[in-house]
């Protein structure tokens, strides 16, 4: 009679402690949900909603702005200047993610060794990727100046310049400016992760290839770079997201010029919107924008699900 009871009871109280466990799931979940749809979601659906009406610095005061459909991704798809932005886009995304990571694992493969001062030497180099891109973006600019820049004058120090290179002002150099410099602000975050990725890689591992007689560079092909090929797609991916949408550093170093040859997706959004008031053709140059970092994230999802199904296997 009592164990009938008894699970009576526990049988009652199931229910309710399962929508106990829901609501605190909820509870958990909601601040993410309210931050991501206001933070996200209404600019989102509120950069569509112009980029499909003609909207003028007027609506902004009479909220009169006549649904046009499509007309402003015409517009943007016709200019001129569209494809031109989206081969700078893709010339400074390639090049920065390139180099940025390229140097970012070799120095994640020079600090996984132990030696003094390797953990303050890596502090150091963390101070790039901690200041403002406004503040890096303008020293830059003062360090490529043609006239007064330290970049020209140690240059011209190593014999490797006769006289000053235009970097700002020349068409030529001004778009591996702007990619160098954020090749530097992008250093750190490449070593970082690349560095905690090298570091989950078990010691016993190189031991045994050392025994088999594998030297460093059969060691890194054989076990550092299949072991990290994980890290690596995070890093690739997440940089190029970043990289692609980079609007500071190029804003504060060369605005765009010379003659557009920095212009880029979203330094001519700007343009656009805020200097020709071209508020519809501008929001769907940043529509473009999303899709193509929405689909670069989808194709890394669908990998990444893949290669955890062939280990699965």
């Amino acid at each position: 009679m009592v164990d009938t009871v008894v699970s009576a009871q526990a049988r009652s109280e199931a229910p309710r402690h399962s929508r106990t466990q829901r609501w605190a799931r909820l509870a958990f979940l909601a601040p993410a949900l309210v931050y991501i749809l206001v933070f996200f979601g209404y600019p989102l659906v509120n950069n569509i909603s112009i980029s499909l009406r003609n909207y003028t610095v007027r609506s902004f005061f009479t909220g009169e702005a006549p649904f046009v459909g499509l007309a402003n991704y015409g517009t943007v798809f016709t200019d001129p200047l569209f494809g031109r932005a989206l081969v700078n886009t893709a010339i400074f995304t390639v090049g920065s993610i390139a180099f940025q990571f390229a140097i970012g694992l070799a120095l994640a493969v020079f600090f996984a060794g132990r030696f003094p001062g390797s953990t303050l030497l890596r502090s150091l180099l963390l101070l790039p990727w901690l200041l403002p891109l406004v503040v890096s973006g303008a020293v830059w600019r003062w360090m490529l100046d043609a006239d007064h820049g330290v970049i020209n004058a140690a240059l011209r120090a190593l014999r490797l310049a006769s006289g000053a290179t235009p970097w700002l002002t020349s068409p030529s150099w001004a778009l591996p400016a702007v990619i160098i410099a954020n090749v530097w602000i992008g250093i750190p975050f490449n070593l970082v992760i690349l560095h905690g990725g090298l570091k989950a890689i078990p010691d016993s591992l190189y031991e045994a290839a050392s025994l088999d007689g594998a030297g460093r560079w059969a060691r890194f092909r054989h076990v550092t770079w299949p072991l990290l090929r994980p890290v690596t797609a995070i890093v690739l991916m997440l940089g190029l997201v970043y990289t692609i949408k980079v609007f500071d550093v190029i804003m504060v170093i060369t605005g765009g010029g010379p003659a557009n040859a920095t212009q880029t997706l979203t330094t001519w959004s700007y343009q656009l919107s805020f200097r020709q008031y071209l508020f519809g053709p501008g929001a769907a140059a940043g529509d473009l924008l999303i899709v193509m970092a929405t689909i670069f994230g989808l194709i890394y999802l669908r990998s990444a699900r893949e290669s955890l199904a062939e280990e699965a296997r």
